[in-house]
C-alpha cells in the first residue's frame, strides 16, 4: 500500500490538465492500438509514427516526454536512431520494443541509453510499470536540474550524436561517484575529465593525472602510493604518491585499461576505503580523492579474456561516459576548427585566418581516425603552411588527408557509375528483400574498406588499428566475417 501511494505521489505531476505526451513509433496497428489504450487509461496522450524517418522527424519537431521504439522498422534497425531520439530537444525516454528478447540487443540498447527493453509479447502492465516510472524520473529531473545552468570551458560541440555525453557528463558533475570515460583516442577524455572536476564542488583541490601507459611496473606503487624514505635502493626521501596529491580533489587515471594487473587487486582496495600504505611504511594513510578514469580500450572484452579484474572494472563504472567519434559528430567539425584555429592563430601570433569553402568540404569529408587530436594537429600544420597567407586551401592539409578524401570521392563516382550502368541495362526483372539488400550492401562496403585499409596499413596490423579507429576485438571480428571459406 505504501509503495504504491508513493508512486502516486510522485507522479503527480502528470495529471489529466498536465499530461504527457507519448510517441510510439511501430509500423504494426496492433502494436499501436494496444499502446494508445494504456497510455489513454493513464491519461496521457499519444502519437504513432510508421516509419523510422517519420518518428525522428516527429521527435525532432514535437516535444514528447516518453518513445516507445520498435526494434524492427520497414526502413531501418530501430537502435540505429536511438541517439538521434535521445539527442533530440525534448530528450525523450525511450522505451524499446522487441519482438522477441534477445540479450545482445538489450545489451545495446541500455548502453544506448535505452530507458527499459521490453516484448511485445508481455502484458500491459509491462507496459504501464516502465511508462510510469520513466515519467516519474522525467519529473523529478525538471525539478532538481534546471538546463542550461553549466559551462563546459573548453568542449565545443552541439552535435545529436554529443549531446548524450554532455548529459551525462553533467550529472557526473553534480555527484561524487566513480566515472568512466570511454572513446577512441583523440576524442577529449581528458577535457571532459577535466570539465567535470572544474564544475565539481571539488574544483579548488587538485586535478591529478596518471598516465596508466607510462608507468613503470616496478616503481607503480611507489608512483601512486608513495614511500618512505629508505624504502627502497634510491629513496632518499619520502614522497606523498599521486593519490595523497588528489586529497580533496580528482585523481584521474587515463588509459586505466594499462594499469598492470599486478597492481589492480591493490588499488581495488583503495578505491574502496580511499585508504593504502606508502611503500616501507607501517602504517596507512587516507586520501579524499574523487576517481574519474578513461580508456580506449573495451575492458569487457579485457575482463572475459583475464587480462582486467571484473571486481574493480564495475567499482570503476558507476557512471559511464561514452564520447562518440568525431566522424560521427561531423556537425560539429567546423565550429571545433574554427575553435582550434582561433586558439592557434594567437598562440602562434597569426592573424586569424578564413576558411576557404574546399578546406571546410575536405576536413568535413575526412574520417578523422585520430579524432579531435588529428584535427588540431592537420589545422597546425595547415596554420604553418598557409603563413601570412589570409586564407586556408587544402593545399594547406597533410598530404595524407587529401590523398584519402581524394580517394573517397573517387571510389563514390566509380560506384555511381556502375551502378547506373547496372539500372540502365535493362528491365527490371526482381529484387531483393529490402533488409537481404541492406545487409548484402554493408558486407561489401565492409569487405571493400577492410581491402583499402590493409592494403593502405602494408599489413601492419597497429598501423590499421590507428587508421580505422577501430578496437583490436572489432577489427578481427570484421576481418574473420570477411574472410573467405
Amino acid at each position: 500500500m505504501n509503495a504504491v501511494s508513493k508512486t502516486s505521489s510522485r507522479s503527480s505531476k502528470w495529471t489529466s490538465t498536465n499530461s504527457a505526451n507519448i510517441l510510439i513509433i511501430d509500423d504494426d496497428p496492433v502494436i499501436c492500438e494496444w499502446i494508445e489504450r494504456a497510455v489513454k487509461d493513464l491519461g496521457h496522450r499519444s502519437s504513432r509514427a510508421r516509419t523510422l524517418a517519420e518518428g525522428i522527424r516527429k521527435v525532432e519537431q514535437g516535444s514528447f516526454d516518453v518513445v516507445f521504439l520498435d526494434v524492427e522498422m520497414p526502413d531501418g534497425r530501430g537502435l540505429d536512431g536511438l541517439p538521434q531520439i535521445r539527442a533530440s530537444r525534448s530528450s525523450p525516454k525511450i522505451i524499446i520494443l522487441a519482438g522477441a528478447g534477445d540479450p545482445d540487443e538489450a545489451k545495446r540498447a541500455i548502453l544506448g541509453g535505452a530507458w527499459n527493453y521490453i516484448e511485445k509479447s508481455a502484458s500491459t502492465e509491462a507496459i504501464r510499470v516502465p511508462l510510469l516510472r520513466a515519467l516519474e524520473y522525467r519529473a523529478e529531473q525538471a525539478d532538481v536540474r534546471p538546463p542550461g545552468t553549466t559551462i563546459w570551458k573548453g568542449i565545443v560541440g552541439t552535435s545529436r550524436r554529443l549531446s548524450p555525453s554532455l548529459e551525462m557528463m553533467s550529472q557526473a558533475a553534480g555527484s561524487d561517484v566513480n566515472v568512466l570515460i570511454t572513446g577512441e583516442t583523440g576524442t577529449g577524455k581528458e577535457l571532459f575529465a577535466k570539465a567535470i572536476h572544474a564544475n565539481s564542488r571539488r574544483a579548488r583541490g587538485n586535478f591529478v593525472i596518471v598516465d596508466c601507459t607510462a608507468l613503470p611496473e616496478t616503481l607503480v606503487e611507489s608512483v601512486l602510493f608513495g614511500h618512505i624514505r629508505g624504502a627502497y635502493t634510491g629513496a632518499d626521501r619520502s614522497h606523498p604518491g599521486l593519490i595523497k596529491h588528489a586529497d580533496h580533489g580528482t585523481l584521474f587515471l587515463d588509459e586505466i585499461g594499462e594499469l598492470p594487473l599486478s597492481i589492480q587487486k591493490s588499488f581495488l582496495r583503495v578505491i574502496q576505503e580511499h585508504r593504502f600504505r606508502p611503500v616501507g611504511a607501517e602504517k596507512e594513510i587516507q586520501s579524499d580523492f574523487r576517481l574519474i578514469a578513461a580508456t580506449n580500450r573495451e575492458l569487457d572484452g579485457m575482463v572475459r579474456a583475464g587480462a582486467f579484474r571484473e571486481d574493480l572494472f564495475h567499482r570503476l563504472r558507476t557512471l559511464v561516459i561514452e564520447l562518440p567519434p568525431l566522424r560521427e559528430s561531423r556537425q560539429d567539425i567546423q565550429d571545433l576548427a574554427e575553435f582550434y584555429a582561433r586558439a592557434l592563430c594567437d598562440r602562434f601570433g597569426m592573424a586569424p585566418k578564413r576558411f576557404s569553402p574546399e578546406f571546410m568540404s575536405m576536413i568535413s569529408e575526412y574520417r578523422w581516425p585520430g579524432n579531435v587530436r588529428e584535427l588540431i594537429q592537420a589545422l597546425e600544420k595547415a596554420l604553418l603552411s598557409a603563413k601570412e597567407e589570409p586564407v586556408l586551401f587544402p593545399i594547406h592539409l597533410p598530404t595524407h588527408i587529401r590523398i584519402q578524401v581524394a580517394s573517397q570521392a573517387f571510389r563514390k563516382t566509380e560506384g555511381a557509375d556502375q551502378a547506373h550502368t547496372a539500372a540502365g541495362s535493362g528491365p527490371v526483372q526482381s529484387l531483393p528483400k529490402m533488409k537481404d539488400f541492406r545487409r548484402s550492401a554493408v558486407s561489401e562496403a565492409e569487405a571493400r574498406y577492410l581491402r583499402d585499409l590493409l592494403r593502405l596499413a602494408e599489413g601492419d596490423f597497429e598501423k590499421a588499428l590507428e587508421i580505422s579507429g577501430l578496437s583490436r576485438s572489432r577489427l578481427f571480428a570484421l576481418l574473420k566475417k570477411t574472410r573467405p571459406a
